[in-house]
């Protein structure tokens, strides 16, 4: 637990990751007060189920129809812009939605407002799950995942109840009114943010339309086993989550006898589950095998369900509910932690829009399956098939997590040597095993024969290569625009980082004199690595150096100082 909380310590060092868990933090805690009182609104004004029914219709429907497109958009423009603009969109709604209730308006348009404030927020969590990789670093990377789901846990317990204490104190306007703050200052929050992200093409240079970037998403999931086999279980964790935003209601005024208040205590208990399952999920997080801790954390959250047939006390079925809150954190942290780790940069966030169109597909289809359930065959057979079934069948999936399990253990074994040649270079002062694991994980072997050129000098910069055998001559025209030999590198040396770190063309050509064995670097996945290990101060001077030779009166970014145009 110590060591838990040292790592969350570590989490909230980084300055970026402070401002853009604290927005969240905010900003959630109004969503989950407006929830609260636009039920009440709905109710009040129109004293229709229906009508009610259809607030949760407008909220959900659009962010599960658009959550892949917003995705897309996360790719395609610059994140940190992009969430502003979310969070100025929703304050905008949220205000019209105050001063229509305040004026008396339709109940139609607050119900429009709502559902613009869904759309609007379609694209801000696929960029918040694509920037916290880049924020937190390899290393604090599944604890700043925790740390995002805590707060998702935290505001589940206090934002209904800053929504109850409002709507005590004034009307459903006000509530309103202060979501619509707590939007202004999340954009605030997030527009001091440091880092920013380098949009994608996502149309293929005009060849793909939105559906097909949209699966390109769904082909990256699939592309990784270990990221398929969790997305996987964590759809089917949501799957169940959804069998309880109905089979709630039923347990609380059919089991415990505590009408419709039970409800929010059972969702409650969920939610203090999952604050306490953060404080081992980094330690499970670390381990070789996740293949059992999955199938537990799916057991977890699954078989107090079916205890809960014999429960009547509010106090057990409270505990039952913490239980399963901490398991099904589990499943959700290390899923989300597998995506961002086995995704290129340029797809993580297209990923995460089709991952969270899932994720709320999944809850649609299980509240649809739990009503039909508990229709045809009451409330204790539905606790009995959901709480022992779906247990049954991770534990039926559990060969093939196995086998995922030991190709990755396989996989760490095939990368130490790469680590143990990338350790030597000393590109990376403070780069750790695990950032040094990610980056040997993206090299491809390249051999060459003698007089091949690796990198021509003006073309762009794409790669860093690290030269394990042979020789390689170096030249270029430089500002001189006359060709002159700069130097010749042999094994253990390393080039192609200029172009990198400046993003300008390359300035020199390398050409193998002899055969020659290197490992190439996608460049994208190097300046990701110098994020989460800052660049040694030799190995920026001696790059430095390295420019100065070809392009003298060159002033280098990387080096703190703007460019010389």
């Amino acid at each position: 637990m110590i060591g838990s909380l040292r790592r969350y310590g570590s989490v909230l060092r980084h300055h970026d990751l402070r401002l853009l868990l604290t927005g969240e933090l905010i900003s959630a805690i109004g969503s989950w007060a407006y929830n609260v009182a636009l039920a009440v609104y709905v109710y009040d004004a129109t004293h229709s189920a229906l009508w009610v029914s259809s607030v949760f219709l407008a909220r959900f429907i659009p962010s599960m129809f658009l959550s892949a497109y917003g995705g897309i958009l996360a790719e395609r423009f610059e994140r940190v812009r992009l969430m502003v603009t979310d969070d100025l969109l929703m304050m905008l709604w949220q205000a019209l939605l105050a001063i229509s209730v305040l004026l008396h308006g339709p109940v139609a348009l607050a119900i429009v407002l709502a559902g613009l404030t869904s759309v609007s927020s379609t694209s801000y969590t696929p960029a918040v799950a694509a920037l916290i990789p880049q924020l937190a670093g390899e290393d604090d990377l599944a604890a700043a995942n925790a740390l995002n789901s805590t707060i998702d846990n935290l505001v589940i317990i206090l934002g209904p109840a800053v929504g109850a204490v409002l709507l005590l104190a004034s009307s459903p306007a006000v509530v309103f009114g202060v979501n619509a703050a707590t939007f202004a200052c999340a954009a605030a929050l997030v527009s001091r943010l440091r880092a920013r992200s380098h949009p994608s093409d996502v149309t293929e240079a005009g060849a793909a339309g939105p559906m097909r970037q949209m699966w390109r998403g769904l082909q990256a999931i699939a592309a990784s086993r270990s990221a398929l086999a969790l997305v996987s279980f964590s759809v089917l964790a949501s799957f169940v989550y959804g069998t309880d935003t109905v089979l709630f209601v039923y347990i609380s005024k059919l089991q415990l006898g505590t009408g419709a208040t039970g409800y929010g205590y059972l969702l409650a208990a969920m939610g203090v589950g999952g604050i306490l399952g953060a404080l081992f999920v980094n330690q499970l997080a670390a381990l070789p095998r996740l293949g059992p801790v999955i199938t537990a954390g799916m057991a977890v959250y699954c078989l107090p369900t079916f205890a809960l047939i014999w429960v009547h006390a509010p106090g057990l079925a409270f505990v039952l509910e913490v239980v399963r809150g901490s398991g099904t954190l589990v499943v959700d942290v290390l899923a989300i932690t597998a995506l961002q780790r086995s995704v290129s940069p340029q797809m993580v966030a297209r990923v995460f829009g089709v991952f969270f169109a899932l994720v709320l597909a999944a809850i649609s289809l299980g509240s649809l399956m739990a009503a039909i359930l508990e229709g045809s065959l009451s409330l204790h057979p539905t606790l009995a098939i959901l709480g022992l079934g779906v247990p049954a069948l991770a534990l039926l999936a559990y060969p093939w997590l196995h086998r995922i399990d030991s190709l990755a253990v396989k996989g760490l074994a095939e990368i130490r040597g790469r680590v143990a040649i990338l350790s030597t270079l000393g590109i990376f002062s403070g780069g750790t095993q695990s950032t040094l694991e990610q980056l040997a994980r993206t090299c491809s072997d390249l051999d060459v024969s003698p007089g091949t050129v690796i990198i021509r000098e003006g073309d762009p910069a794409d790669a860093l290569y690290v030269l394990r055998e042979g020789e390689v001559d170096v030249s270029s025209r430089g500002e001189a625009a006359e060709s002159r030999h700069l130097r010749t590198m042999g094994a253990g040396s390393y080039f192609g980082e200029i172009g990198l770190l400046e993003r300008i063309p390359r300035t020199a050509t390398v050409v193998a004199q002899s055969a020659c064995k290197l490992y190439r670097i996608d460049g994208e996945a190097f300046l990701s690595a110098l994020t989460s290990a800052a660049a040694s101060p030799g190995f920026l001077e001696g790059t430095r150096a390295r420019l100065s030779l070809s392009h003298p009166t060159y002033t280098p970014q990387f080096a703190g100082e703007p460019s010389a145009s």
